[in-house]
């Protein structure tokens, strides 16, 4: 008896191209994984007997599609549940921890917006004065929709870190999706967990930060934009172009994963789809000017008002010089002790070595081995950026946000190739103990020390001293405040005021660190108490970068403040004057 011929099975989720080789009785849905770690053995049921109607084989086909779509989605949703678990513990910490500074001045904005004028073009702070205070900074999504809360529920300094977390959730989802469509399902499930647990990710992404909106946006927009060049709607390619915009404008490292879209175009060049490309290009084209036009405008607003302040300049190598970066070798050291103590630790660095050091086993189809790069292609342009900016990197490192999806999809290839070994299915005993053993580990040397590390409330007491300033302020007061690391404009946002940090910040101005005496000192807080100010405030740990202690390197600024101020406060931990007018 002769079988009827069979017909290949359509994809399921269109996620890849290429029939798994390993099972030569089908041809599997290419969006399942073409590795040894197929979570779905032979089925007897699926094995046609001979003579049997092909209706019957393309029912029981259509059910195990269904099972297996229902095995991924349930696999998809338990990772998102890890990470809303790990990013809303502890939501409503106080921004005091290690990204304090930089947390403060977004929550500044988000505070301006509400209180002095919606207008997104024109962020502004408010620790330089009575202001107006308008800086040069990144497109405003993160704090504008948090005032936005504001305006509806009331002021709670942890919204910000909410609108982060959940922007968050869509990174995942996407960075799941796009591996999926690289490497198969399997690895997108190892890669959407490994970033729900890397530690670097849930610090970020739980910050009052610019960053989790950029790299949401700017993962969202490659999806998208891969699913369009895989042959998806024509729609996909304004909605990816609009998404990767916004993530770009939220941070420029964001412009990094562009790579893979102007990649992506290429490969169409060389193809000949001419039309196709072009209107990639022009897509790209008008996404570069509206981004481009936009971070015009902010350097023209933070040259244009005082403090004269555009955020992320300097640190980079065409300012520094290369010699610069050359004596500092790039800046390694600095970005390894960052790697090791506190965004991955060793079992995350293990696990991205693994992983890229072993690629995947090249798909004969082409447009599968062209997908299969882009892990590889964004890596190599954030390697660019940093490579380009590393100073700037380094120095606030929360920069490094756009490395998470390719380090997430290394490591989680990585963890699937530990776990599986030899093994031709991930459902033996073996592999599931050897993943939880995995999981384990990168659970008890990283994940969990290193996020309690940067969590630490090191700016505990700069919120005491701004607690204790809103108490002893009078409405309209203007106040300056020395937080435990100087520069930090902490003590300001929980004085609910408006004011100055000491010394005074913005510009080309250094306030990280003290003047060199306490006549230069004197003549700034005298300039300070002619613009208005009418209370001081000092955390006695104030400390400077160079480990000065205030009240140490400028007690005669003390003695001074002595003899023309009122003292209303001198507690074990602060020093607070009322400014008396001469």
């Amino acid at each position: 008896m002769t079988k009827p011929p069979r017909k290949p099975s359509k994809p399921l989720l269109g996620e890849a191209y290429e029939p798994l080789r390993s099972r030569p009785h089908w041809l599997r849905d290419p969006a399942q994984p073409n590795l040894p770690l197929d979570p779905m053995p032979d089925d007897p049921d699926l094995n046609q007997a001979e003579g049997q109607p092909y209706p019957q084989r393309a029912t029981d086909r259509d059910m195990a599609a269904r099972n297996f779509l229902i095995f991924n989605t349930a696999i998809l949703l338990g990772i998102l549940f890890i990470a809303i678990v790990f990013r809303f513990h502890k939501i409503t910490l106080p921004l005091v921890d290690g990204f304090s500074w930089r947390e403060i001045s977004t929550a500044m904005m988000a505070d301006n917006f509400q209180q002095r004028s919606w207008n997104i073009f024109f962020p502004e702070v408010s620790w330089t004065g009575p202001g107006p205070s308008y800086q040069g900074r990144e497109f405003q999504i993160v704090s504008y929709l948090t005032a936005l809360l504001y305006q509806l529920f009331g002021w709670h300094d942890w919204f910000g870190r909410m609108v982060a977390a959940l922007f968050s959730m869509v990174t995942v989802f996407s960075l799941h999706r796009l591996t999926a469509r690289c490497w198969g399902e399997m690895h997108a499930h190892a890669a959407a967990l490994a970033y729900a647990l890397m530690p670097a990710a849930i610090m970020i992404d739980s910050s009052f930060l610019p960053d989790p909106a950029m790299l949401a946006l700017v993962t969202l927009g490659v999806w998208l934009f891969v699913k369009y060049w895989a042959g998806g709607s024509g729609w996909l390619l304004p909605l990816a172009t609009v998404s990767f915009s916004l993530g770009a404008l939220s941070k420029p490292p964001g412009l990094a994963a562009g790579a893979v879209i102007f990649y992506l175009m290429v490969c169409w060049i060389l193809e000949k789809k001419w039309k196709q490309a072009s209107w990639v290009f022009l897509s790209g084209l008008l996404s570069l000017v509206v981004i481009g036009a936009y971070f015009s405008w902010a350097i023209y607003l933070g040259r244009s008002y005082p403090p004269f302040h555009v955020a992320g300049t300097g640190g980079y190598i065409w300012e520094d010089g290369f010699r610069t970066y050359l004596g500092n070798r790039f800046y390694f050291q600095s970005a390894w002790n960052t790697s090791v103590l506190w965004f991955y630790g060793y079992p995350f660095i293990v696990l991205f070595a693994v992983g890229l050091w072993i690629p995947p086993r090249p798909a004969e189809d082409p447009r599968r081995r062209t997908l299969s790069r882009i892990p590889y292609v964004w890596l190599a342009a954030a390697v660019i950026v940093y490579l380009a900016a590393a100073g700037e990197i380094t120095g606030n490192v929360w920069n490094f946000h756009i490395f998470h999806v390719p380090v997430a999809i290394f490591s989680g290839r990585g963890a699937l190739l530990l776990a599986t070994l030899a093994s031709r299915t991930v459902l033996t005993p073996a592999v599931v103990l050897r993943s939880i053993c995995i999981v384990a580990v990168a659970l008890a040397w990283s994940t969990l020390p290193l996020v309690r590390t940067m969590k630490k409330p090191i700016a505990m007491k700069g919120k005491l001293l701004g607690e204790e300033l809103a108490r002893l302020a009078q409405p309209g007061d203007l106040v300056v405040a020395i937080a435990p690391e100087v520069g930090d404009p902490v003590a300001i946002y929980y004085s609910r005021a408006r004011g100055w940090v000491f010394p005074p910040g913005g510009g080309d101005e250094e306030w990280s660190k003290f003047v060199a005496d306490d006549a230069i000192a004197i003549a700034q807080l005298e300039e300070l108490r002619a613009q208005g100010a009418d209370l001081f405030g000092v955390a006695k740990n104030a400390t400077d970068k160079q480990d000065l202690l205030f009240v140490e390197h400028h007690d005669g600024v003390i003695d001074y403040l002595d003899k023309t101020a009122t003292k209303l406060v001198d507690s074990d931990d602060l020093l607070v004057y009322r400014i008396t007018r001469p």
